[in-house]
């Protein structure tokens, strides 16, 4: 039992790992993958562009940033214009770097004809995939909205956690992803593999056991 004191202190981000609410929130799985591993497999995951989507169809790419997010967290709504600038950025030069956007969120405002709406509303110039089944985000470990995953060559995760030191873009010092991203096209390992994400927990469904 955590007593008042205790809980005063710790930090709010971290209460999506102590509070489970309606099912919002799961806990971790100790399988979930480490830096260094192989990142877990997509499948015929439906995009906002009426296709099937996998991991394997992205074999071209040689790093792809996989990004946890959904329509209604206000953080992943603040953070859309950020990861549309990341594919521009990385669209315009001669790197093969792949963004992928993937919604777990069990929730109706989230369904896939309304992140075809979003996807519309804000031009998204990346792929924006449903986790109808939210497997994959179990898969990952993921826990928040917006949650970065940087994959190399190898498809091994080098970083997860979050995009930047700062929610608000005027206040951004250190952008976590982009240098996973470049240390990852030059072969190597970032100097720093995770960071807390910061955002809303994954609305899970409950699962019956």
């Amino acid at each position: 039992m955590i007593s008042y004191l205790d809980r005063i202190q710790i930090p709010l981000l971290l209460l999506p790992f102590i509070l489970t609410v309606n099912g919002a929130a799961q806990e971790k799985s100790n399988a979930e993958p480490q830096i260094g591993d192989a990142a877990p497999e997509w499948k015929a995951l439906t995009g906002t562009d009426g296709k099937q989507h996998s991991l394997s169809d992205l074999s071209a790419a040689d790093v792809i940033v996989v990004c946890f997010t959904c329509n209604t967290c206000p953080y992943s709504v603040d953070y859309e214009d950020r990861l549309i600038a990341l594919a521009e950025k990385y669209a315009a030069s001669n790197a093969s770097v792949k963004l992928v956007a993937i919604n777990s969120n069990g929730v109706p405002v989230d369904s896939l004809e309304n992140m075809k709406k979003r996807a519309t509303e804000k031009q998204f110039n990346f792929d924006y995939l449903k986790d109808e089944t939210q497997d994959v985000a179990r898969e990952y470990g993921a826990i928040y909205t917006p949650e970065f995953y940087v994959l190399n060559r190898d498809r091994k995760i080098v970083y997860r956690g979050a995009m930047d030191d700062n929610t608000k873009a005027e206040a951004v010092k250190v952008k976590y992803v982009e240098f996973a991203v470049e240390a990852a096209l030059s072969g190597r390992n970032p100097e720093v593999t995770t960071t807390g994400a910061r955002g809303c927990a994954i609305r899970f469904k409950r699962k019956r056991r």
